[in-house]
């Protein structure tokens, strides 16, 4: 059996995700003027209005991609073994995209992804396909590699993100922003709290960066500081002006990543107000949630996760995240005895 504290936190990564997620739902693409017209300050579920153009029709509580493709990347990285299965991705991601058509809804795969799998069914191979996939949907679902893969070696850490990514994200910097959320989970699951997280993320996200096509951007370890340092000691309404106009919340890994580690500071590593403010943002409200609430879930585990927002999450098997975050931390185990650097020291950095 894998350690309780160990399986506590892969669950609080994977629920905390799911929560920031379906806080941020209803509020993605809009702008911070239009949620607070439509639905003042949000700090609890609610449903979307009639015509948002991707949320329309969900109830209040209801996860998206970000949680789903999460939760397949893990059934993947379980069955898969050493050797990342890159056809079988692609093909879940597949049957996925149709399977959410069939269920009438509009949150489908993301552009790097899209313009990837498009290329594969035209004979690109996975290791190319990837060349220009630079947003953030290899970090929106990222966390169960920071589960299943100890930080340390950190460059055995970082080539598994960096596998994960070939097919759809295998640019300097959607690895090096998937590699900074995914050390920042395994240093919460091994035991450390946010902050020791952050520093974890920085020296992951430093690797990354040498991996993959180069694409052009903002170096993403330089700007998950920056974004840190401008919002500490803010209050919330001050955090989230300064993230939304300077930090940025749309798509782009740049912009997203860093904003999700802003929150997190401004959030001091709360699960739950990390998704409160995700969720005021503006932008790509859904991913920056389920990213920094994710985090900040493996920093404090599922125990300390408000218990009556987690009974009113919707579309998600909460006995088949628990399969499978226990899987992910018996693969965890074989690879090495958990980290025991405690929270004031990064092993990593």
């Amino acid at each position: 059996m894998p350690d309780n504290t160990v399986l506590d936190r892969a669950m609080g990564a994977l629920v905390g995700g799911a929560l920031g997620d379906a806080l941020g739902m209803p509020t993605q693409l809009l702008s911070p003027a239009r949620i607070t017209e439509l639905y003042g300050h949000v700090e609890d579920f609610v449903a979307p209005f009639a015509d948002h153009p991707v949320s329309k029709g969900l109830a209040a509580g209801t996860i998206t991609d970000d949680t789903e493709q999460a939760l397949l990347l893990g059934r993947i990285l379980v069955e898969s073994g050493e050797r990342f299965d890159h056809a079988r991705w692609v093909n879940a991601l597949l049957d996925w995209e149709r399977e959410v058509k069939a269920r009438g809804s509009y949150d489908l795969l993301g552009p790097s992804t899209k313009r990837a799998i498009d290329a594969i069914n035209n004979g690109v191979p996975a290791e190319e396909a990837g060349r220009s996939g630079d947003t953030n949907g290899a970090a929106m679902r990222i966390a169960p590699v920071g589960i299943m893969m100890p930080l340390e070696p950190l460059d055995a850490f970082v080539a598994k993100v960096a596998e994960t990514c070939r097919a759809t994200h295998n640019t300097s910097i959607a690895i090096a922003s998937a590699a900074a959320v995914a050390a920042a989970v395994s240093r919460g699951v091994a035991g450390g709290d946010w902050r020791a997280a952050s520093g974890s993320a920085i020296a992951a996200a430093r690797r990354g960066a040498t991996l993959g096509h180069w694409v052009t951007g903002g170096d993403i370890a330089a700007r998950i500081v920056w974004a840190q340092d401008l919002v500490r000691g803010k209050v919330m309404s001050d955090a989230i002006r300064l993230i939304t106009d300077l930090v940025g919340t749309g798509v782009a890994s740049q912009e997203s990543v860093p904003a999700a580690f802003a929150v997190l500071e401004v959030a001091s590593g709360d699960p739950w107000q990390a998704a409160i403010i995700s969720a005021n943002l503006g932008g790509d409200t859904d991913t920056i949630g389920a990213i920094a609430a994710g985090m900040a879930g493996a920093c404090t585990g599922f125990s300390r996760l408000p218990g009556d927002r987690v009974a009113g999450l919707k579309d998600i098997d909460m006995a088949e995240v628990q399969a499978l975050a226990a899987d992910l931390v018996a693969a965890r185990t074989s690879k090495g005895s958990v980290s025991k650097a405690g929270p004031g020291k990064d092993a990593a950095a």
